[in-house]
């Protein structure tokens, strides 16, 4: 179980890394773009600012999700002939379909990845509602 939890625990940090230099750059990014934006064009700024930034936090689970297969393939921890990049998307994401199972001596990693999942959602929700609050600020300036 140590054993697990170690992988599993670095396989997290790994992540939360990933996120928090995609999330600086998103801010940074929204920063920037919003200290150029005129008044002329703050409606097609805030639509633009959202479409980017969901599809750069997007691709960053996608990318962490990444991660979580190639650990699962170098384990051998999803069953012989099991899609491991489908398997960690059904574990990240929380959504538990249970078709997949973990091999037994790797059976802590599933909900480990969902955790993961779960947090990294939450802070992506978090920097979205925040960069939307900051464009409607800026735009009722």
């Amino acid at each position: 179980m140590l054993r697990q939890l170690l992988v599993a625990g670095a396989v997290s940090v790994c992540n939360i890394a990933i996120h928090a230099l995609v999330m600086t750059a998103v801010v940074r990014a929204a920063q920037t773009v919003a200290a150029r934006t005129t008044t002329r064009s703050r409606s097609l700024f805030l639509m633009g600012t959202m479409i980017v930034t969901v599809s750069v936090l997007m691709a960053a689970h996608t990318s962490e999700v990444a991660v979580w297969a190639l650990v699962y393939a170098l384990l051998d921890a999803a069953p012989p002939g099991a899609n491991h990049l489908y398997f960690a998307f059904v574990n990240y994401t929380t959504l538990g379909y249970g078709d997949v199972l973990p091999v037994p001596e790797w059976q802590l990693l599933g909900p480990i990845t969902a955790m993961n999942g779960v947090l990294l959602f939450g802070w992506s929700t978090a920097v979205i509602f925040e960069i939307l609050r900051r464009a409607i600020t800026l735009r009722s300036d």
